[in-house]
């Protein structure tokens, strides 16, 4: 049993900040939040003058998945010869013991999405973890959490340099188009009363029918505009859950994604150089745009495009753009959480959650500041 006692609490619950708050930690779950709590025999840490709030998620990366100075044989994230893997999972590739997933949890990141790249059009699951485990079995939250699909550059870019299709945008719809329905006649022969007419088990088509069952949210990778429109267009054509990822030219396009019936938007990296055609129209007022219309979004780091730890950085730098602090913390933590469809378990700080809690030497999106403690599932696995 662990008692937090005298923070300055970020719950991302309610109106958001508890002045010399305490928390009750037991079992790897919250039990309370609140003024002048007490367990007689917990653990006590008297975080006066300290800020603690929930462990950050990061709702899109690929920690793991190209592992840190490794080159070629760490790069796992893009079986780029075939346009369309939906049954590859990232359970197969994340190297569990890779180093950036300890600076991830000691720069305050508990909680991942990551996943394959967007080399191919429907590239295949995306799972969620914590940072902090010795294996993927104790680190997993959730396989499959959701299917990864791509528009736009670098699909077209992969497969024109291969001469295959696609190298245009048709035909990257085409393709997404083609395979969903051919998941649909999957199901349609998979529903026949009689067992000895349905096709044989097929890997990449269960998932792309749980992606249409409702069971199995997508990720839809768009930079662009015309790409973001795209991908909507396609999720509402077969009635997929779906996020757009990235959206860069999201903000230009504000009134659309309003109408459409989206998760949400994952907007990022949006640190970096401009390195692509498709990201001229980056900029960090992007986020302050979708709060001011009312678009839910949560923040990403791309993962190694900049380094997971860095997550909070972002956020602030976000701030001085005309982002409210408190939606900013939002971005990083509940609303990355819901969008990811884990915001019953991770993201804030509320009774039955896990007990994941970060404590800063100062304001959390302060650069300047540290992570002097972080816990995971209850237990103490970094101080500073």
């Amino acid at each position: 049993m662990l008692l937090i006692k005298n923070a300055d609490l970020y719950t991302m619950e309610g109106e958001g900040r508890l002045k010399g708050g305490d928390v009750l930690v037991d079992a790897g779950a919250i039990q309370a939040v609140g003024h002048n709590l007490s367990a007689p025999g917990a653990k006590v840490i008297d975080a006066a003058g300290r800020a603690v709030m929930p462990g950050i998620v990061d709702a899109h990366c690929h920690i793991g998945m190209w592992e840190d100075g490794m080159g070629f044989e760490g790069a796992d994230g893009n079986e780029a010869v075939n346009p369309s893997t939906p049954a590859l999972r990232a359970l197969d590739a994340v190297n569990p013991v890779d180093p950036c997933f300890t600076e991830a949890y000691q720069g305050g990141v508990i909680t991942v999405a990551t996943g394959p790249g967007s080399a191919n059009v429907i590239g295949g699951q995306f799972l969620a973890m914590k940072t902090y485990g010795r294996t993927m079995d104790e680190m997993l939250i959730r396989q499959p959490l959701a299917l990864k699909t791509a528009f736009g550059e670098n699909p077209k870019r992969v497969y024109s340099n291969q001469k295959k299709s696609p190298s245009t945008r048709m035909a990257t719809a085409a393709l997404f188009r083609e395979k969903f329905v051919e998941a649909q006649e999957y199901l349609k022969k998979m529903s026949d009363a009689d067992e000895s007419k349905h096709p044989a088990r097929d890997l990449d088509m269960e998932i792309l029918a749980a992606a249409l069952k409702g069971d199995l949210p997508v990720k839809m990778h768009a930079h662009r505009a015309d790409d973001i429109l795209t991908a909507i267009r396609l999720a509402k054509e077969f009635g997929l859950k779906a996020s757009v990822e990235h959206c860069t030219e999201g903000y230009l396009i504000l009134d659309e994604l309003k109408k459409a019936n989206m998760l949400g938007y994952i907007l990022g990296p949006i640190f970096g150089e401009r390195s692509k055609i498709e990201l001229r129209n980056k900029t960090f007022r992007a986020p302050y745009e979708f709060y001011k219309a009312g678009v839910p979004f949560a923040l990403m780091t791309d993962h190694p495009v900049i380094p997971i730890q860095h997550l909070r950085v972002q956020a602030g730098i976000c701030v001085s753009f005309g982002l409210p602090e408190y939606e900013a913390m939002k971005a990083i933590t509940i609303n990355a959480a819901r969008i990811l469809g884990l915001d019953a378990q991770v993201g804030s700080l509320a009774p039955g959650k896990d007990a994941d809690l970060v404590m800063y030497d100062g304001d959390p999106l302060d650069c300047r500041s540290s992570v002097v403690t972080t816990v995971v599932n209850g237990e103490v696995v970094y101080e500073k």
